[in-house]
């Protein structure tokens, strides 16, 4: 028998009306012989391949990219091609074509860009699963296929995120650490009315507190603690000085920090001032102005 005979397979989406905002156009599946090669040519649709077995490289406008069993290119529209498959160990390959007016966002959302098209995947992936469902689907002349080829391109898009966001970071650590500083960041500021902590940020984040308290002093300046602290008595002043309808119990609530004499001290400990001190200057002020 001979090893790496031959094989091709594809189907077109049946459902296809034309007229959808994002949709799979086609699917197909071939193992290739000895440097195969495909173009240079130019395509008007998005088309990814997902290498099962094997080895070949891809070519760009921008550059070649050699690739092996578990990982990805993708070919974006309007952009001169080639590809071909290794002389000793040809690859065997899955696709997806896609487009429509949505595709250019999933793809951008993903991570892939024209000078970096490539998804260097790591352990074991459900991309080939999820193509095989795409062309049994369009074979099949399934009555949902449409829908079915819509779910598996974004589950697929979903891996492609995760792995390139992984894979931008091991590319630039510096890049990664501020990705996570930006989203402890997000975290508080849209989490300081609860009266979350920094143990719960880090389990959330799936990180480890010592770590993200490090490179957070580094990049801020402060520890997370002070950080989250401080924005909450910033927004304890707003509330204040623009709400002299709440009572101190309740700003404290208001700002995650429900224990009104411990929220009291830390606010006269940043401020120099109690809070009901504060808002009486305010409201002295304001009174004067006018």
């Amino acid at each position: 028998m001979l090893m790496n005979s031959e094989t091709y397979n594809a189907a077109a989406n049946p459902l296809y009306s034309g007229t959808a905002e994002l949709h799979v156009l086609f699917s197909g599946e071939s193992q290739t012989p000895p440097n195969h090669h495909l173009g240079p040519k130019v395509y008007n649709f998005y088309l990814f391949h997902f290498v099962e077995k094997g080895r070949g490289t891809y070519r760009t406008e921008f550059s070649a990219f050699d690739l092996k069993a578990g990982e990805g290119f993708l070919i974006h529209p309007d952009q001169l091609v080639s590809y071909v498959s290794d002389p000793a160990d040809p690859w065997r390959y899955r696709w997806i074509a896609f487009a429509g007016t949505g595709a250019d966002e999933l793809v951008l959302r993903a991570g892939f860009r024209l000078e970096q098209p490539v998804l260097r995947s790591s352990g074991d992936s459900a991309i080939p699963g999820l193509l095989k469902s795409v062309l049994r689907a369009f074979r099949k002349n399934s009555s949902h296929a449409d829908l079915t080829s819509l779910g598996c391109l974004y589950m697929i898009m979903a891996e492609a995120e995760e792995k390139l966001r992984v894979q931008s970071g091991y590319a630039s650590g510096k890049s990664r650490v501020q990705q996570v500083v930006k989203q402890m960041i997000q975290y508080m500021s849209s989490q300081y009315a609860y009266p979350v902590s920094i143990e719960q940020m880090s389990a959330s984040m799936g990180y480890n507190r010592a770590y993200l308290s490090r490179i957070f002093k580094q990049q801020i300046g402060v520890s997370p603690v002070s950080y989250l602290l401080q924005l909450r008595m910033d927004k304890a002043r707003e509330l204040l000085r623009d709400r002299p309808e709440l009572s101190i119990e309740q700003v404290a609530a208001s700002v995650g920090l429900p224990d009104a004499l411990y929220f009291s001290r830390q606010f006269s400990r940043l401020q120099g001032r109690s809070p009901s001190s504060y808002r009486k200057s305010v409201s002295e002020a304001e009174s004067t102005d006018e």
